[in-house]
């Protein structure tokens, strides 16, 4: 049963991979703390939204330590239009402070040391790790989340036993792929609310597919 699952594991990432061969993170950024600020910025946000803020962001705080040592209300003015800004805000500045704090200034990449970074989740942590270090993680955000439940590769709701799932079915150098393969997905074809199964390229091995729309 397992062999089986992870064949179609398999087939729906080359399907996927096949679709989307310009899949990859969309938020814009040079350094690792740079992608940590973007996605804290882009929670209950677009990216794009947030690739507009982050330029004149970057520029006038180009450093860790320049966010650290932040004016609070001045931050969050100047993330304002990213919508809850306030708890963006006192994220950001709390993380930069740990990392300039506990490591000189610089992006810890370990899983273990990202997580205990006030402001940082899992989610969070695995998308630096991935995008800014190469380091294997699979993001688990809603797009993963519902998607990966439709396709039957997993029956968790939880983020963290989902990632665990999906660890299992794929193999480590397809797993920063994976989400981003995932979110395109979501975003082009399994929409949330009104899900394009009839055009789903994956309808013939999706266990969630609505058989009438084939």
């Amino acid at each position: 049963m397992k062999k089986d699952l992870r064949n179609r594991a398999s087939e729906i990432f080359n399907r996927l991979k096949k679709h989307y061969p310009d899949s990859a993170c969309s938020l814009v950024f040079q350094k690792p703390h740079e992608l940590l600020v973007s996605t804290i910025l882009s929670a209950q946000c677009t990216d794009k939204r947030v690739n507009q803020v982050t330029p004149g962001l970057f520029q006038k705080y180009p450093t860790p330590k320049a966010f650290a040592e932040a004016d609070i209300d001045e931050l969050i003015n100047d993330i304002r239009s990213t919508g809850f800004y306030n708890n963006k805000a006192k994220a950001i500045k709390a993380t930069m402070t740990d990392i300039v704090e506990k490591y000189n200034g610089n992006v810890p990449n370990r899983l273990d040391q990202l997580i205990q970074l006030r402001g940082v989740g899992r989610k969070t942590a695995n998308v630096v790790l991935g995008d800014a270090f190469g380091i294997p993680g699979i993001v688990v955000d809603t797009h993963v989340k519902r998607i990966s439940n439709l396709l039957g590769l997993t029956k968790n709701d939880d983020p963290v036993k989902i990632e665990q799932d999906l660890m299992q079915l794929f193999p480590p150098e397809q797993w920063t792929a994976l989400g981003h393969l995932f979110i395109d997905h979501g975003r082009a074809v399994c929409i949330a609310r009104r899900p394009k199964c009839a055009e789903c390229f994956l309808n013939d091995i999706c266990p969630s597919a609505d058989l009438s729309e084939r």
